[in-house]
């Protein structure tokens, strides 16, 4: 069993904690592509492509400039700890140890608009590029024409590495369009968290974000191998409803949240 997560905006380049190691990415010739293609632009059409502030256009702007097909020690950083949005505060690594790297290094994905698909410890630089960003490289119109089956067909080899055909999707919409379902050999079975009141429960965008990375931390410090094992999980005080799932769409219900909701 493999599960996929987005990857966030926010990113943290605090120095990792010693002792992890690190791989690195799977597809550098298309990652280079892309950023060919992202510095023929200038800061101003960076930022009016993916409607960012002008401050952050010109950050980004300055890494795709910056960015190297050398990863090192100084310039990069284990993806699954570099990534700093929602989704990986629901990770706790305070509790991690070295059996725990190794079993997300088989068993999770990241999906990147930069890099495809990312291992946990695959090395990363500092970026910013959604997958749905609608960038022309080469003959594709935008990034998801030009990964096209590329990220479906090396999920399909870990899924075969790990001796499973089924993937959990953690991930958002827009990264799991990414996945070409035509070529994925693989059961998808999905994680739906809701939060409500009253028995009224819907998905609330940051606390289903904070849920798929508690599931995440769950799935790697319990070494689930099989979907129905994801049934137990209560992490944020969510727990499994088997009125409202089916066998490939699990819910999971929290009551309450939605009054918290920022």
């Amino acid at each position: 069993m493999i599960a996929v997560l987005s990857p966030a905006k926010s990113l943290d380049y605090s120095p990792a904690p010693a002792g992890v190691p690190h791989t690195l990415p799977g597809f550098p010739a298309e990652t280079q592509e892309i950023i060919r293609e992202l510095r023929k632009h200038s800061a101003a059409e960076i930022g009016a492509l993916m409607d960012l502030s002008e401050k952050l256009a010109a950050l980004n702007h300055q890494r795709y400039k910056d960015w190297s097909p050398k990863y090192t020690d100084e310039n990069a950083k284990q993806a699954l700890l570099a990534f700093d949005g929602d989704v990986y505060k629901g990770f706790d690594f305070s509790a991690w140890k070295r059996p725990d790297y190794d079993f997300a290094q088989g068993r999770l994905r990241l999906l990147s608009g930069l890099h495809g698909v990312l291992r946990p410890l695959d090395l990363i630089q500092p970026y910013r590029l959604e997958m749905g960003t609608a960038l022309p490289v080469k003959k594709a119109a935008g990034l998801y024409d030009f990964w096209g089956a590329k990220i479906a067909k090396r999920l399909n080899e870990d899924l075969a590495e790990s001796g499973s055909d089924v993937l959990v999707n953690l991930a958002s919409g827009e990264y799991f369009r990414s996945v070409d379902r035509k070529t994925l050999k693989a059961r998808v079975v999905a994680c739906v968290f809701k939060d409500g009141k009253a028995g009224k429960y819907k998905i609330i965008s940051f606390f289903a974000k904070r849920a798929r990375g508690l599931m995440a931390d769950y799935i790697i410090r319990e070494r689930v191998e099989k979907p129905e094992a994801l049934k137990k999980f209560t992490g944020g005080g969510y727990s499994w409803d088997a009125a409202s799932s089916t066998a490939d769409s699990l819910v999971f219900l929290r009551e309450g949240g939605a009054a918290e909701a920022p």
